[in-house]
């Protein structure tokens, strides 16, 4: 295939326009397999608990949704309760303090490797609502000493005397949201904080011995151009965070209200957002962060670099993780859990939720059991997502398959991506080139048995 003028970068990305034009349709992400849109109501409590006891998991890593928040962000599409009264939260911690007490027995001893607050803004409690969840959480679970604890904080609205407590009650990683430092763009999406702010917040973290701070950051959003952003990625390599998340703004006014405050004319166009891209995968390699793919970049010593080197790098609903021998168990509205050959959501709207557990004492709403063929797919997809590589022999033998008979489809699409140097592919490993790092969901949509019916309803892959 003749594909113009293509560019290896310093990040071992080969940037091809007509690549990207050919392959950027719509896709998942791959933070599961199936994706959520699979989800359905047919699958009962009594299902999932079945699939729970069934799970040889060795441990178990939490996830609890907080979803309030001082003010509205426009870009933000999370499940979120706009509110200025904090004791909201008092009655969501008696939600989920009872969510908890109908849980099975055995959630109750299997070890606890990892904790997760997410949101809308897990900050927005106070110190003793934060302290009163870990201890429900410490006292319902085994938290294990070395549990990695970490939380979603927003600058703004959170006194720097917070982290004391944070770190007093365990939490040993922070994931800060940045999203631009342009005055412009934060006008634009209603989210204003300094560089400085964030500054202070992460020296005093590190004053208190946090392990790892992570950034996010998002491109695409309004009036960002190759030089705002540029100046925004040098003032966080500054800060030299251990991780970074640089997020592709998905905009979708028809499904979240809050992007319709954002005017598609200040938006930067596509051929501007992927140069934004690109500038950044090439500035954050240079300064020595390894790109982990996707949305994820790590420096090199850091354990999901580590992983990845290793090939034992997992995928779940929070991104990239290095656990991969544990079950998710979600907590809260919207959570998901995936536990055993299970997905399980609570209910999205709060006063769902709280019905729920004041009837049933648990919030389920949907989910999905997964069939073999699922499960066989699932792990062909988290290979090539995680690990940029997969070795044919290791899935036949662990599912007793021919391959190239199981996925006859997908086999016979591989020459075409050899073809255009997203693969090598030699018939026992499928290894991602340069010029398919950044199209790897297209890679990973050829095991895809659900694509056809649901493809639509996803963003661009770039």
């Amino acid at each position: 295939m003749q594909t113009g003028q293509p560019q290896q970068s310093d990040s071992d990305v080969i940037w091809d326009p007509a690549l990207l034009e050919k392959y950027n349709t719509s896709g998942p992400r791959y933070t599961s397999y199936p994706t959520a849109l699979s989800f359905h109501d047919q699958v009962t409590r009594a299902d999932i608990i079945s699939s729970w006891q069934q799970s040889d998991r060795n441990e178990l890593s939490l996830y609890v949704h907080l979803p309030f928040c001082h003010t509205l962000c426009y870009y933000c599409g999370c499940n979120k309760v706009i509110t200025r009264h904090p004791e909201k939260v008092d009655r969501y911690l008696d939600a989920l303090e009872a969510e908890i007490a109908g849980l099975p027995a055995e959630f109750k001893t299997k070890p606890v490797s990892q904790i997760h607050w997410g949101g809308g803004t897990p900050t927005f409690l106070d110190s003793e609502q934060s302290e009163r969840l870990m201890t429900m959480l410490r006292t319902a679970f085994a938290v294990q000493d070395s549990a990695q604890i970490s939380i979603e904080v927003d600058p703004r609205e959170f006194p720097l005397e917070r982290l004391d407590t944070l770190k007093r009650i365990g939490f040993n990683r922070l994931s800060i949201g940045v999203q631009d430092f342009s005055e412009t763009v934060q006008l634009a999406v209603n989210r204003i904080q300094s560089e400085q702010l964030v500054a202070h917040l992460m020296a005093h973290a590190r004053s208190l011995g946090f392990d790892s701070i992570n950034l996010d950051l998002i491109y695409g959003l309004p009036h960002q151009t190759i030089k705002s952003f540029a100046a925004t990625l040098e003032q966080v390599l500054a800060l030299d965070p251990e991780r970074l998340s640089i997020f592709n703004y998905a905009h979708l006014p028809d499904r979240f209200a809050a992007q319709r405050k954002i005017k598609d004319e200040h938006l930067p166009p596509a051929e501007q957002k992927l140069a934004i891209l690109r500038h950044t995968i090439d500035t954050l390699t240079s300064a020595g962060y390894q790109f982990i793919g996707m949305d994820h970049f790590a420096k090199p010593d850091d354990e999901l670099a580590v992983a990845q080197r290793q090939g034992v790098l997992h995928r779940n609903f929070q991104g990239y993780t290095t656990h991969q021998n544990c079950d998710l168990l979600g907590l809260g509205v919207s959570s998901i859990s995936q536990i055993g050959r299970s997905f399980s959501q609570n209910h999205r709207e709060l006063k769902h939720y709280y019905q729920a557990i004041e009837s049933h004492q648990h919030a389920h709403t949907k989910g999905y059991v997964l069939s073999q063929d699922d499960v066989i797919r699932q792990r062909v997809i988290r290979d090539l997502i995680c690990n940029m590589q997969l070795t044919v022999g290791d899935i036949e033998k662990q599912f007793a398959i021919d391959f190239n008979d199981y996925f006859a489809d997908a086999v016979q699409q591989l020459p075409e991506l050899a073809d255009d140097g997203l693969i090598v592919w030699d018939g026992n490993t499928i290894t991602v080139e340069p010029a398919g790092k950044l199209l790897i969901r297209n890679i990973c949509m050829l095991f895809d048995a659900y694509l056809k019916q649901s493809q639509q309803r996803f963003s661009k892959v770039i």
